[in-house]
């Protein structure tokens, strides 16, 4: 069964409702990804989505850009669905990985969107996506030339160029090393800070789905379903200090035992 049209809420600037999705493999069989799925993220809410490999959690992630189709269920972003929202450019996605042309330069990968959306680039807007994302003095120069973390800036500074309604984050910082992921996190917060936009994260990081989230969903593995929801009772802007804090260390402890397939509903994916 595909998708309905029909749409559960305008209300919610994202909206799941009773979605699942199997796959069909070459040999007949199927596979449920995700089981009976409801989930609401408000307007300008910040939600990471936590689960063991196998759970969905990307799936999720494509179902909502529109890149993939749930088997059944509706999924609304502000009262539309998903691929009329990425048919109007009003969705941002950055993945882990960070897909930059090699060929062209910083600013040209970040303006790369506006061609694709057939309308004028505006220099003076990426000059200040590039100030924002921290790469100013290396607009010209090529993604080889630059760390993992300067290009999964740019990476960002890319899905934000269009001035997205939403940001679908899917492991954006997955393939960096602890310091520099923990770095990017900050980065991250202060970048969601300036224009906080609708986001949801996909992460295995229990500490930087805390750090960053307003509220953290737990999955089950395969077939991946909700098995907590998290208010994070952290302030806003967070200081890196709060990961030092013992209330900090109480919730990675409790989410990470949430997680592990002895204790969660659903078993490993």
């Amino acid at each position: 069964m595909k998708q309905s049209t029909s749409l559960v809420s305008s209300e919610a600037a994202i909206c799941l409702d009773g979605v699942s999705k199997t796959f069909q493999l070459d040999n007949g069989d199927e596979i449920a990804a995700l089981h009976d799925i409801n989930l609401q993220l408000s307007e300008g809410e910040f939600v990471a989505i936590l689960g063991p490999s196998g759970c969905g959690k990307s799936t999720v992630l494509r179902l909502i850009s529109g890149l993939d189709t749930a088997t059944s269920g509706t999924i609304g972003i502000e009262g539309a669905l998903p691929r009329e929202l990425a048919q109007a450019h009003r969705l941002g996605v950055a993945f882990q990985d960070h897909a930059l042309l090699p060929w062209l330069t910083i600013a040209q990968n970040i303006a790369l969107p506006f061609h694709v959306a057939g309308r004028k680039v505006d220099h003076a807007y990426i000059a200040d996506l590039v100030a924002l994302v921290g790469l100013t003095g290396f607009e010209t120069a090529r993604p080889s030339q630059l760390s993992g973390g300067m290009r999964q800036r740019a990476s960002i500074a890319r899905s934000l160029v269009l001035d997205p309604d939403v940001l679908l984050l899917d492991e954006p910082f997955g393939a960096l090393d602890a310091v520099t992921r923990r770095h990017m996190n900050v980065e991250l917060q202060r970048i969601w800070g300036a224009r906080t936009l609708t986001t949801l994260l996909v992460t295995h990081s229990v500490e930087e789905a805390l750090f960053l989230a307003d509220r953290i969903i737990v999955m089950t593995g395969r077939p991946g379903q909700i098995l907590r929801e998290v208010p994070v009772p952290f302030a806003r802007p967070r200081d890196p200090d709060v990961m030092r804090t013992p209330e900090f260390h109480a919730l990675v402890d409790d989410l990470t035992q949430a997680l592990d397939p002895d204790t969660s509903a659903g078993g490993a994916g």
